[in-house]
């Protein structure tokens, strides 16, 4: 008994002590002062959010029973994805819409707040400042409910998941939104290879599907002028992981830096230059090694 007392104690007062930071004090603060914000916006909200949510449930509704989804009838937005892709949403919108919102909203909000802790654990401080920032799109896409969420958590996932399951979530969030292309640098370089081949298989799949690939087309660019869609700066949750990993990247923001990173780029240009001209064939070898081990084809050492 006496040990299970001196376990609590040490515990409580190592969190104490975590609580007496400074920085994780202005952590908690910042990160209260944004969740009661986004909470008041979203209770504010009501009945009228879920538009994009309710989108995909129509569309799913309306394809099982044969209809169009690029051009619904009713209080549904048009369906703008890939047709190939209705199945992914079929199991959630075969529920009621009541219920299909409430674990839709859910469970985005159960992902976030999860990436949100493996965050704060490890930069409390850096955390809370990310979620600040990004805090506007963040509820814009919780107001609307939006995929875009739901594919900024995916692609925080695809960094610490097997090579196949991450290049197919890069793939599925790439052909559906094409603005997480970048994102596949920040893969691990066997799943940069596999992302490649679910993409090219994405694209051959659209092909099967081409009459209701030329529909989807239309119904995406036939909106007309859209004012920017700043709803999509959420996909810069995903570098939280990439970055907490590699916190020396950071630096290259600061402009104080930028001589001596500039003179390490033109040292490393003139000593490529050199290396070229005198062993042209070494060279390429080098180049296609480097290719090779950025796709996680074979190791640096070969």
């Amino acid at each position: 008994m006496d040990r299970r007392l001196r376990v609590v104690r040490h515990a409580f007062g190592a969190e104490l002590e975590r609580l007496h930071n400074p920085r994780r004090i202005i952590a908690i603060l910042v990160l209260v002062v944004v969740f009661g914000a986004i909470a008041a916006g979203l209770l504010a909200r009501g009945e009228e959010a879920g538009a994009d949510a309710r989108a995909y449930w129509g569309a799913v509704r309306i394809w099982l029973n044969g209809g169009d989804p690029y051009h619904p009838s009713g209080p549904f937005l048009p369906y703008v994805y890939s047709p190939w892709m209705l199945p992914f949403f079929t199991p959630w919108a075969l529920l009621p819409w009541d219920v299909a919102w409430f674990v839709w909203r859910g469970g985005i909000l159960i992902a976030w707040l999860a990436s949100i802790h493996w965050a704060y654990e490890r930069r409390p401080l850096a955390a809370a400042v990310a979620v600040l920032v990004l805090s506007f799109p963040i509820a814009a896409n919780l107001d609307t409910g939006n995929v875009t969420l739901v594919l900024a958590l995916g692609l925080w996932v695809a960094q610490f998941s097997d090579a196949r399951v991450a290049g197919a979530i890069w793939a599925i969030a790439t052909w559906m939104k094409w603005v997480p292309a970048p994102f596949w640098l920040l893969l691990a370089p066997r799943a940069r290879t596999w992302g490649l081949g679910w993409l090219a298989l994405a694209g051959a799949l659209s092909l099967l599907t081409l009459p209701l690939t030329i529909i989807q087309m239309q119904a995406l660019f036939g909106f007309g002028p859209r004012p920017p869609r700043l709803d999509y700066l959420v996909l810069l949750w995903a570098t939280v992981p990439w970055l907490w990993r590699h916190p020396a990247a950071l630096s290259g923001l600061d402009p104080r830096t930028w001589p001596a990173n500039l003179g390490a780029l033109r040292t490393q240009w003139g000593a490529w230059r050199r290396r070229w001209a005198s062993d042209p064939g070494g060279a390429r070898r080098r180049v296609r090694i480097e290719i090779r081990a950025f796709l996680g084809l074979e190791n640096r050492a070969g």
